[in-house]
């Protein structure tokens, strides 16, 4: 059963369960799909890979709306734990991320592979990791990780 047709399943399901907050997260992660399946330009397919795509850059809005209920403070507790329950149901369906040693291994290892001495060639260390590694790791960490590695 391909991803598309676990949300379709899960959706189905939660419905009968009168299960709202499932019911939104799937029906909103179906939207988004819907929308980059309709995107100009778009000619491919929809596989496990776009739909894992989408989740993931759907999480990645819902972690920046938490920051920003969480800096209001108790008027957006209840709309913040909304989006937790979100967060929570998508991370189900994304693959494990790396914790930082293993990303600090995996910089070591393709900066030796790459030859890369000089922090300004991370931008190439970075497509070379997330081409491999995506949705297992940050790009933003990546870099983080390299300069540090490369500077001393």
């Amino acid at each position: 059963m391909t991803l598309e047709q676990t949300l379709d399943e899960t959706l189905k399901r939660a419905m009968k369960d009168k299960d709202g907050r499932t019911t939104d997260v799937v029906r909103m992660l179906k939207t988004k799909l819907q929308e980059r399946r309709t995107a100009k330009g778009f000619a491919g397919v929809v596989d496990d890979a776009l739909v894992l795509d989408v989740i993931g850059a759907y999480r990645k809005q819902l972690q920046k709306a938490i920051a920003e209920y969480d800096k209001i403070g108790e008027r957006g507790a209840a709309q913040a734990a909304t989006l937790r329950f979100e967060l929570e149901f998508c991370e189900r369906y994304l693959p494990k991320g790396m914790d930082e040693a293993a990303v600090r291994v995996l910089v070591k290892e393709r900066l030796a592979a790459l030859g890369i001495t000089d922090a300004k060639q991370a931008g190439r260390l970075i497509g070379d990791i997330m081409k491999t590694h995506k949705g297992q790791v940050e790009a933003g960490d990546v870099k983080r990780i390299a300069e540090e590695i490369l500077a001393g």
